[in-house]
């Protein structure tokens, strides 16, 4: 039977299967994503990622959710991916070019003894725009506007960080029964594509405490694309300032998200776990 090696690797507790795929062909990776993300009977992950090589960057990613599907972009992800490409050889450069489904993004790569621990990440412009979020409401841009979904009334702020997501305010989200609320968020009618979305409660200024459900993978220890348009939506609210580090609490660890207009940072970690080899 065919054996694949993987890595696994997580930022902040948001954990993946990865696999090298400069020296390896993976075939349906689609079906590989749900068999292999089971916690007790696979390897257990948030999905799996595919480390490609690219014509136009350093390298590429795929990324495939628990459930199949295919997403275009995840800030966890990436930066586990530049760690790989600098740690392995494959581009042994302190900035890296990476391909995603949302672009070409830049990493900077933070390394201490020769490995990288931390990663930034050039996450690109926030899109606030309804149609290209998408979300199905009027105007130029949905922030804190009161709407009926997912079985109740929420004033609600929609970004894409080339994904969808929709960032409520409010309490302690660990008070939250994300299983039960989270599946009617993701499926609402109002989101065409799906919604990954963001509980959030402000500290202070400087420091936010969240809870991610993501489409198709369920509640996740830490979501970078999330915490990102987190951190969009409470500057937008006035409840940040613009242009300063934002620390995003989570509950696999913390992120710093700093956003301007023009584009959006995001530093964390890059943990490298454990590899092995799995039959297929």
């Amino acid at each position: 039977m065919p054996r694949l090696h993987f890595i696994k690797m997580h930022g902040a507790g948001n954990d993946y299967i990865y696999f090298d795929c400069f020296r390896q062909p993976v075939d349906d990776p689609q079906t590989l994503a749900i068999r292999l993300s089971d916690r007790r009977k696979a390897v257990g992950g948030d999905g799996v990622i595919l480390i490609c090589p690219s014509e136009t960057a350093d390298g590429r990613m795929r990324m495939f959710n628990a459930d199949g599907s295919e997403g275009k972009m995840c800030g966890n992800g990436i930066r586990c991916v530049a760690k790989y490409l600098y740690d392995s050889g494959l581009a042994r450069k302190e900035e890296l070019h990476i391909e995603t489904l949302s672009g070409v993004k830049t990493c900077w790569i933070h390394p201490e003894n020769g490995v990288a621990v931390s990663v930034t990440v050039d996450m690109g412009r926030a899109v606030l725009t309804p149609a290209q979020i998408p979300v199905d409401l009027p105007g130029e841009q949905v922030v804190g506007r009161r709407v009926s979904l997912a079985g109740g009334v929420y004033e609600i702020t929609c970004v894409s960080m080339g994904n969808p997501h929709c960032v409520l305010f409010g309490a302690d989200p660990d008070t939250l029964d994300l299983e039960r609320i989270g599946p009617r968020f993701e499926n609402d009618p109002l989101f065409p594509d799906r919604v990954n979305t963001e509980f959030i409660q402000v500290l202070d200024p400087h420091t936010l405490k969240m809870r991610v459900w993501e489409r198709g993978s369920g509640e996740t220890m830490a979501c970078g694309t999330g915490t990102c348009a987190a951190v969009t939506a409470a500057v937008l609210r006035g409840f940040c300032p613009a242009g300063e580090d934002i620390r995003v609490l989570l509950r696999g660890g913390e992120l710093t998200v700093n956003f301007t207009p023009e584009r959006v940072l995001m530093t964390g970690e890059a943990v490298r776990a454990f590899e092995g080899d799995v039959e297929v």
